[in-house]
């Protein structure tokens, strides 16, 4: 079996498991959370601005902490993710929380025959793009959403981390969108302690190719920027060098870790 032909398969099953390994994590601090914390990072916040009203659409959400952050902000929000045990907890979560973000289970590229309607803004962070092959469909599906004059703002991790091995040490895969990377991970970004090891098939994707896949579906780029940190400490070596500001010390300085994209519907 072709692992990459059934990539959905392995992936759902992997993130189905990470959900359960990150609920009960210190990662991501649910007691607080439910209690008033906002997960978003000062990186998106400072980019997306008063979310009064907006509608926003939030593509590969997880479990709905930043969804359920974005309501908090008073955003009308809804939530996609195709890990049916993530999105059972994101309703669960969306309760306790008393806040009315809409959560639907699908696979990014099949969300058309699933949710109608137009949004202010699409929303994605964090780890999400990698997980899928083709950006010219998810570009696609994020202008059939977009209302003229809507935004999509994509913040996630560099593509030059991933050329990386896992020790981020050595350049070990293209930077560049080529075969699948098919990896085995003990435990999750979460709880890296965890005994459990977990299939994943990924693909790296150049910065150029996130930006012209927008631009060729209808979208002009506002601004794109480049952080040399992190606001997570998940890469081996990791120095805070600010608050909720990681970087990796020997690449302080040298390597970018994360992007954000912010354009909008013409």
């Amino acid at each position: 079996m072709n692992p990459a032909e059934h990539y959905q398969e392995i992936n759902k099953q992997a993130w189905n498991r990470r959900t359960e390994l990150h609920l009960k994590s210190d990662f991501y601090q649910y007691d607080k959370f439910v209690a008033g914390e906002n997960s978003l990072t000062e990186i998106e916040r400072g980019i997306l601005g008063d979310l009064s009203g907006k509608r926003i659409l939030h593509l590969q959400c997880h479990f709905g902490q930043d969804s359920i952050s974005l309501a908090r902000l008073g955003a009308r929000v809804t939530g996609v993710d195709f890990s049916d045990t993530a999105i059972k907890e994101a309703k669960l979560l969306n309760q306790k929380c008393n806040t009315q973000v809409d959560f639907i289970c699908c696979d990014i590229y099949d969300l058309p025959q699933h949710l109608d309607g137009k949004y202010d803004i699409v929303f994605t962070s964090y780890g999400t793009i990698g997980w899928l092959p083709d950006l010219e469909r998810w570009a696609e599906v994020v202008s059939h959403y977009l209302d003229t004059g809507g935004e999509l703002l994509i913040v996630d991790f560099h593509p030059v981390v991933w050329m990386y091995d896992n020790a981020l040490t050595t350049p070990t895969y293209s930077y560049f969108n080529g075969d699948p990377i098919v990896e085995e991970e003990q435990g999750s970004y979460a709880d890296p302690n965890a005994k459990e090891m977990l299939t994943s098939i990924c693909w790296n994707h150049a910065t150029t190719s996130v930006i012209n896949s927008t631009i060729k579906h209808g979208l002009q780029v506002k601004a794109f920027h480049e952080y040399d940190y992190s606001p997570y400490d998940i890469f081996p070596g990791g120095i805070e060098v600010g608050p909720r500001r990681y970087q990796v010390e020997k690449w302080k300085g040298i390597l970018p870790l994360v992007f954000a994209l912010h354009s909008m519907k013409i």
